[in-house]
């Protein structure tokens, strides 16, 4: 990380703050770029995942030139679909599911993966937030049922921690960047359904519960606005509760980790079917959206 921030200060490779940002001051950008690094090294030492290992090095690479120079959505969705595609060889997809089923979960992967970097907009958010689900995930692998090298769940977990110790405090050493938060995402997304898989217990997509509602109904608040739902905005619960409410980043980040943790638990413990979690899970968290949203909001 700190060889980064070397490289960073030496290239400009900085973000800085506009009327669509929750930051104040410029900052070294792409410091995201160890969750990368720590996905070769476990992909290396546990060779079965070379191939997810070379997907998320294609997308974590175009993230990152695409953090330095913007590129076209057509240019990143290409790269973008021949990671996923990667994922779905080695999980393995093809072969198993009808051909309809696969293009629903090329959309649905791909929209959770620029719904996590979307999510990236605060202080310690994904550095945080990424690490409670890998630890859920390492809980249940280690316990309760073995459905990965635990490797490949430490070392990401390992990289968030030496993140977080520079992004997660007021003013922030570095940001992680698209080159953070869309890896991350990839990973995360291809250890949720290599444990799906496994245990064909959909309940665990709900590891990712928080983040979803939030970024769904957001989205769907913005169609209603009738804004672009790619440019950049300030809309999201946890913008308004650090930007207009004032929140400090860290207890807003620190708030959807825990709440995010409580979720798992519960997941994980309580042994309940899918439909019942989803229901008592998303319910709650929709209903506080819808309610709590619109009074929380300054007028623009």
């Amino acid at each position: 990380m700190l060889i980064y921030f070397r490289i960073a200060d030496k290239f400009n490779i900085i973000d800085k703050p506009n009327e669509r940002s929750s930051h104040t001051k410029t900052t070294i950008r792409g410091g995201g770029i160890i969750f990368l690094a720590a996905i070769i090294i476990s992909g290396i030492l546990n060779q079965q995942y070379f191939i997810p290992m070379i997907g998320a090095s294609i997308i974590g690479i175009i993230s990152f030139v695409d953090d330095r120079v913007t590129l076209s959505s057509r240019i990143r969705v290409l790269f973008h679909l021949a990671a996923v595609t990667l994922m779905f060889y080695f999980l393995p997809v093809f072969g198993i599911l009808p051909w309809w089923i696969i293009v629903m979960l090329y959309i649905l992967v791909i929209g959770i993966i620029n719904a996590y970097n979307f999510m990236d907009g605060i202080n310690g958010i994904t550095g945080l937030y990424s690490l409670v689900i890998l630890g859920g995930l390492q809980y249940v692998n280690l316990y309760q049922s073995s459905f990965a090298a635990p490797d490949v769940i430490w070392f990401p977990m390992i990289s968030c921690v030496v993140f977080l110790y520079f992004n997660f405090r007021k003013k922030a050493k570095c940001f992680a960047g698209d080159v953070g938060s869309v890896t991350m995402a990839f990973w995360i997304i291809m250890l949720l359904l290599q444990l799906i898989i496994k245990t064909n217990n959909y309940a665990y997509i709900l590891f990712l519960a928080v983040y979803g509602v939030d970024a769904v109904l957001t989205i769907m608040h913005r169609l209603i606005l009738k804004q672009n739902i790619f440019e950049a905005h300030r809309l999201h619960f946890y913008q308004i509760l650090a930007n207009d409410q004032k929140i400090s980043h860290v207890v807003v980040s620190s708030f959807y980790g825990f709440l995010q943790l409580l979720i798992i638990a519960a997941i994980v413990f309580a042994k309940f079917d899918f439909y019942f979690l989803s229901i008592v899970i998303l319910l709650p968290l929709t209903i506080s959206y819808i309610v709590f949203k619109p009074r929380l909001m300054l007028k623009r």
